[in-house]
């Protein structure tokens, strides 16, 4: 029974240029973290090389000066989430380590542009991350040849993916890493064989009929409003994140929406991480020890090669742990880790 419910939770959760800034008064703070006093936020935009307007918030040290370039890291995820949750936490306490740092709306998901919403591409998510190295290459306190990127939960994977194609990007951290196209064909620890990734082609293509003649894209279930009790654990943390005070944001699938159904059809058929052997950067793979997902991480730890690669075990933390536990995500491993590499 409950290898069923993680294949029915996996199908449900899974199917599921030029650069522009906008003004950001200071008393519209909608982040669900404290803001700090050290550092400046502005919202900006920029463009992917697919046309589809990335929408980030910026933050910079109070103490940077004009004539300053300063090490800068771009930073996306969880799968589902938006740059008002997880990512500004992270991107905020880096800003106040000495970074410049970016942390965005994937395509088709909260403030960035894109239809139909709420979809997610490996191809597109991965160069994601790469249009925000295009901005951050051009912003003018930047240096260019110190440039990192970080990605939490599902954008970890696509993080690793970017290293592999983006030559730019001079240190990679990925924090609690799911590879979204391993989980979407294979379920929760591969559990979902040929037959039954068969039958759920048969039912996104089958949909994708449906959806035609709709006019409309139909949804994915998602989180539940409220708990029964049953779910497993790891659906229960990711609860109490994304639907209590403690991580709730409007703008969040995770939180206040939903995937669409064939969202993952393209996750299904275009693994990532196929030439994360070639990356020749520094790698931070960080993981909870009790995390349900740790074994994404572990395993591209394996396909990593050379010395600069690092997996590091955060003690009796769990998968959402490190989304905003400020006593276990190691800020200071983080920090010391592109201190050394973006140097």
């Amino acid at each position: 029974m409950f290898k069923k419910f993680l294949l029915f939770f996996a199908a449900i959760l899974l199917t599921i240029g030029t650069a522009v800034v906008c003004d950001a008064k200071s008393n519209d703070w909608d982040k669900v973290f404290e803001k700090s006093k050290n550092v400046n936020v502005e919202k900006v935009q920029f463009t992917n090389r697919y046309g589809i307007m990335l929408t980030g918030d910026l933050y910079t040290p109070k103490k940077m000066k004009k004539k300053d370039k300063l090490p800068a890291i771009a930073i996306s995820g969880p799968f589902g989430a938006v740059k008002e949750q997880s990512s500004g936490l992270y991107a905020q306490t880096l800003a106040q380590k000495g970074f410049i740092t970016l942390a965005f709306d994937p395509s088709y998901t909260g403030e960035s542009s894109g239809t139909p919403r709420d979809v997610a591409s490996p191809d597109i998510n991965t160069e994601d991350f790469s249009a925000a190295v295009d901005y951050l290459s051009n912003h003018k306190n930047v240096n260019p040849d110190k440039i990192g990127i970080l990605g939490i939960c599902g954008f970890g994977g696509f993080a690793i993916n970017a290293a592999a194609i983006d030559t730019r990007i001079k240190a990679t951290v990925a924090s609690t890493m799911y590879d979204m196209t391993r989980v979407s064909a294979k379920g929760y620890n591969d559990s979902m064989d040929e037959n039954a990734r068969y039958e759920l082609k048969k039912q996104l293509n089958t949909q994708r009929t449906i959806d035609f003649q709709n006019g409309n894209y139909a949804k994915s279930q998602g989180l539940p409003d409220k708990l029964t009790g049953k779910e497993p654990q790891f659906v229960k943390e990711y609860w109490e994140y994304y639907k209590t005070k403690r991580g709730f944001h409007q703008r969040s699938i995770n939180s206040n929406g939903n995937w669409n159904k064939t969202s993952s059809l393209s996750l299904i058929n275009m693994p990532i991480l196929q030439y994360a052997n070639e990356i020749r950067t520094p790698v931070l793979i960080v993981h909870g020890e009790k995390a349900h997902s740790r074994y994404f991480g572990e395993d591209a730890y394996k396909k990593l090669t050379g010395d600069n690669k690092e997996l590091y075990i955060v003690k009796d933390a769990n998968h959402v742990d490190l989304y905003d536990n400020m006593k276990k995500i190691p800020f200071d491993k983080i920090t010391d880790f592109y201190n050394k590499n973006l140097k």
